[in-house]
């Protein structure tokens, strides 16, 4: 089964001794999602991103804050690259420095003003794992990866941040997701 609308949220970090690179470039780059941290959803409920789980992503393109009107970069245009190591999923986005939003989120995130990231696309693979307790767990096996994005306001509470500004479709997408995953837990709970 797959969810839309899906955004996990990991801390994210544009590292200084990679920010200019020597072909004199601006990037933004860092771990836009963590394998094997659990993040809760709310209580007894968590969710976790395995190794392997976004293998075979194609044409991702960076965002700002989710927003499709605000693009970065793009795999397929050579502006952006992903890849996942044994830590997590990290990226990449070359800075288009005749793009004012891109150059403002550049110096923004050099400040420390941005310093979190998230993801979006659908789960293609996953596992539902029931604990001790009544707990549940959701693991994550395979994601089809369609953005990063730095963000301001990430979803997940792990990040630090209490409250998120966002889009109205992006609150109905986290509503509809809600719903899906309380009605799985309710039907996994009765089997």
């Amino acid at each position: 089964m797959s969810r839309l609308g899906e955004f996990v949220t990991r801390d994210f970090t544009e590292r200084p001794e990679t920010r200019d690179a020597l072909d004199g470039k601006k990037y933004i780059q860092g771990y836009f999602a963590v394998f094997n941290q659990e993040t809760e959803l709310w209580p007894d409920v968590t969710e976790v991103i395995r190794e392997g789980a976004f293998a075979g992503a194609t044409d991702v393109r960076g965002l700002i804050n989710h927003n499709t009107s605000a693009v970065l970069g793009r795999s397929k245009a050579g502006t952006l690259t992903v890849r996942e190591d044994s830590y997590g999923l990290f990226g990449s986005i070359e800075i288009n420095e005749q793009d004012v939003d891109a150059v403002n989120l550049y110096y923004r995130i050099e400040r420390g003003d941005v310093d979190q990231a998230s993801f979006g696309g659908w789960i293609t693979s996953e596992q539902v794992n029931h604990l001790p307790g009544g707990k549940v767990q959701f693991e994550i096996k395979g994601f089809d990866l369609r953005e990063i994005s730095p963000c301001t306001f990430p979803q997940y509470k792990q990040t630090g941040i209490s409250t998120r500004q966002a889009q109205i479709q992006e609150i109905r997408d986290a509503e509809k997701r809600k719903k899906e995953i309380a009605r799985r837990v309710l039907h996994c709970q009765k089997h």
